[in-house]
């Protein structure tokens, strides 16, 4: 426990976090790295890249300062990160490494306004907020194991087959090596596929979500090609172009948060953006499976007719499901999801999950809010580090 003196000390840190927390944790990375290159195995250099890893953790590290008299209030987000952890294979030998950087990037940036009381009392925070993740993590490792099929860290897995989807997407069917069954997952799930790329010092990871329902024979992961980004997606541009069937990779056990809730009876709607269809489709085709008779509506938004993907499978599924629907929307044709399409094809009563580029998810989510949708009500799966989303809630 810590003492009231330190998590005054902490919490009165708080608005120079918010200042300066991108800049500690730019620095916090970058020492890091110099100091232990081992861990560019573990952390994906396009979050990296792109600065969204250092905003992910300057924001949690904000929330902690201002939680941290009540650690409970930022559990969701402790939750959330693990899953990632758990996925990655991090493990407690790495929170030493993480802390002494950390602290040293508060020092090196703050500067003498870091007293050795600051410093001090953050150690012994970070102490705590470390403990909270190892034991979540811990949990979660032991869950994965224990599951028919299951395992900790990774598995060596073979690309059983590649199915061209469109012009961006491919689908990868992996199978274990080992030939045993795939454990059970939750609809909306991811697993972490890591990579050994010739010409590549690092290992790389990336996590794809599963893009349909749980099967004991092989995993689907579908993955668009990001070869237009900067920096350019090394991973996906390798799957789609120099993977072959028969290849091994290495794969983690399912993991993720952003999950269908099979327990309500409420209407659902799915509304994704692009490749944010995947989780979604894994949710779809489990309603198929499970509750076929639940009213379902699956929204999805592409650039062009050519962009939409699955739909034998959406057809075959909505067969099955009495009260479902389809609504395939193309924004050269018809603009982006207003909150006068939504007033018209969503109601109020439903649950909704929402998927796709932040940007997509920002407008969905302000206009969902402000037809009179409630948070509960409002789930959503970030690609990559959990960002701050720019939304209203009591719009």
């Amino acid at each position: 426990m810590l003492s009231q003196q330190t998590m005054d000390i902490v919490k009165s840190t708080a608005p120079v976090l918010e200042v300066h927390g991108t800049a500690i944790t730019k620095t916090f990375y970058k020492n890091m790295f110099a100091a232990h290159p081992e861990l560019l195995n573990i952390f994906n250099h396009a979050n990296q890249a792109k600065g969204r890893q250092q905003t992910a953790l300057a924001n949690t590290v904000y929330a902690a300062a201002v939680h941290i008299e009540n650690l409970g209030a930022i559990m969701p987000v402790v939750q959330q990160i693990a899953q990632k952890h758990r996925s990655l294979g991090i493990k407690p030998e790495h929170y030493p490494i993480v802390g002494e950087f950390l602290l040293g990037a508060i020092k090196e940036v703050l500067g003498d306004a870091a007293t050795d009381e600051i410093i001090n009392a953050w150690a012994d925070a970070y102490g705590v907020i470390a403990d909270a993740f190892i034991s979540t993590e811990e949990a979660m490792y032991q869950e994965a194991e224990k599951q028919e099929g299951g395992w900790r860290f990774f598995k060596e897995f073979e690309i059983a087959n590649k199915v061209v989807e469109n012009e961006e997407i491919i689908s990868f069917y992996l199978k274990p090596v080992d030939g045993q069954v795939l454990p059970e997952y939750k609809a909306g799930q991811y697993i972490t596929v890591q990579l050994q790329i010739p010409g590549e010092e690092f290992t790389l990871n990336r996590q794809y979500s599963l893009s349909r329902a749980a099967n004991k024979e092989a995993f689907r992961i579908s993955v668009k090609r990001e070869d237009l980004n900067d920096p350019q997606g090394k991973v996906s541009v390798y799957l789609h172009n120099q993977s072959k069937v028969g290849d091994r990779i290495q794969v983690s056990a399912p993991a993720g948060d952003f999950q269908l809730d099979l327990a309500s009876k409420a209407p659902v709607t799915f509304i994704a953006g692009g490749v944010g269809i995947t989780p979604l489709m894994s949710m779809f085709d489990t309603l198929a499976a499970l509750d076929a008779n639940r009213s379902a509506t699956l929204i999805h938004s592409a650039r062009t007719a050519k962009l939409h993907v699955f739909d034998n499978e959406i057809s075959a599924n909505i067969e099955k499901m009495p009260n479902a629907s389809y609504i395939a929307l193309n924004t050269d044709e018809v603009g982006y999801i207003t909150k006068e399409f939504l007033e018209e094809n969503v109601s109020l009563e439903n649950d909704v999950y929402v998927c796709g580029p932040s940007v997509f998810m920002e407008a969905i989510i302000n206009h969902l809010y402000a037809i009179g949708f409630k948070e509960s009500q409002i789930h959503f799966e970030f690609f990559g580090p959990a960002m701050q989303l720019k939304v209203n809630v009591n719009a």
